[in-house]
């Protein structure tokens, strides 16, 4: 698969700690000319939540948007989106039962070792990371830094994602070292999040990636 070059991460801890509805920043970083989003939830599906990522999926589809949701394939078959899955949750293999053969699937890696055994599963592309120091994630694993990422990209023949503290200062620096996509979370996120700024930020990354 060909994969934009910023990946949306819509990390509802992150959204939450700043005040910013789920369904406002999705909406927002599709009028940005996001080309894909994935819904990463740690926590309790409840039905309004599940809902809210309904309308989500809708409104990806009317962007022609793809959508992503982290973890929970039986949620992703519901959205009849794709599914990102880590080291500890289903395996690719399962996942890919699930899925079917044409669900777009994801796989994190955080080494070498971890990223070349990726290569060899049923997923369209991989991440790695990550590759700075991030705030998003509570038990982060070490980072891999730049130099990794192009030892890396030399190593696989799936796309490959980076992500762990990219922001618009660092991530031509991450595209440069081989990437094919950078996925952020914080760097996506002003000071004082609107619908307008959170369209505007999201404008701003769309622009700069295109020098890479």
């Amino acid at each position: 698969m060909r994969l934009p070059r910023v990946y949306p991460i819509l990390d509802t801890e992150s959204l939450a700690t700043r005040g910013i509805p789920l369904e406002t920043a999705a909406a927002a970083f599709l009028e940005g000319g996001a080309g894909i989003l994935q819904i990463r939830h740690k926590g309790h599906w409840s039905r309004d939540f599940f809902a809210s990522a309904q309308r989500i999926a809708r409104l990806c589809r009317e962007n022609g948007a793809d959508l992503m949701v982290n973890d929970r394939a039986d949620f992703a078959l519901l959205l009849e989106a794709g599914l990102h899955v880590g080291q500890d949750d289903l395996a690719p293999r399962d996942a890919r039962k699930l899925m079917g053969p044409d669900a777009v699937i994801g796989f994190s890696s955080h080494n070498v070792a971890q990223l070349c055994a990726a290569g060899g599963e049923p997923v369209d592309y991989v991440a790695l990371g990550p590759v700075f120091r991030t705030a998003s994630k509570r038990n982060p694993d070490p980072i891999v830094g730049v130099e990794e990422v192009t030892r890396c990209r030399a190593l696989l023949e799936k796309p490959l994602v980076a992500i762990g503290g990219i922001t618009r200062e660092n991530a031509l620096d991450v595209l440069h070292a081989g990437a094919d996509s950078v996925a952020v979370i914080a760097g996506l996120l002003p000071e004082s999040p609107t619908a307008q700024s959170l369209r505007q930020r999201m404008e701003e990354w769309q622009q700069l990636v295109k020098v890479a």
